[in-house]
């Protein structure tokens, strides 16, 4: 059989021991891990992680139901058209503060895309008083036409309460 990615994705409860548990499971199935996103939100604990072998979805998810169970994870295994070393640098990074209220995302987001920005990683989270919330959101991505267009795009969510600020991402190469 020859090897093939997936995408796996695995939710739960956070508790000591989940990746240590999911790694050797996948070392004793012998798949080899790519890149991964492993992190914990409001008490739940999520990875997305590459990962290739000689085996299909299922017996993938075979190989880890044991671990899901016992840990309360639930688990999700997708066939993806993957590789190492795909990965795309940022180049503007763009933060977000603002009162806590629905749609702050889609606004950001919109206005991101109308202009060619590719988000490549987007972090949230709330801050404040549980009265009074803050939304917190910190973006990176790649813009196609420049800095200042993404600047401009995002400008007239200030009126809205919205406090963006644009930086560009230095990326050292050694």
């Amino acid at each position: 059989m020859p090897e093939s990615w997936f995408m796996l994705t695995v939710v739960g409860a956070d508790r000591p021991g989940i990746v240590a548990r999911l790694a050797r499971d996948l070392f004793v199935a012998g798949a080899y891990l790519g890149e991964a996103s492993m992190l914990r939100l409001g008490g739940n604990f999520t990875i997305m992680l590459m990962v290739r072998g000689e085996f299909t979805a299922d017996s993938l998810r075979a190989a880890l139901s044991v671990a899901a169970a016992e840990l309360g994870l639930h688990l999700h295994v997708d066939a993806i058209d993957g590789d190492l070393h795909q990965h795309v640098v940022p180049d503007v990074r763009v933060h977000v503060h603002g009162a806590d209220r629905a749609g702050i995302v889609a606004e950001v987001a919109e206005a991101l895309v109308a202009v060619g920005f590719n988000i490549l990683t987007l972090d949230s989270d709330v801050a404040g008083l549980h009265a009074a919330p803050i939304y917190v959101m910190q973006i990176e991505g790649r813009a196609a036409d420049g800095i200042e267009v993404v600047e401009a795009a995002l400008s007239p969510l200030r009126a809205n309460g919205i406090d963006v600020r644009v930086d560009s991402v230095e990326t050292l190469v050694g």
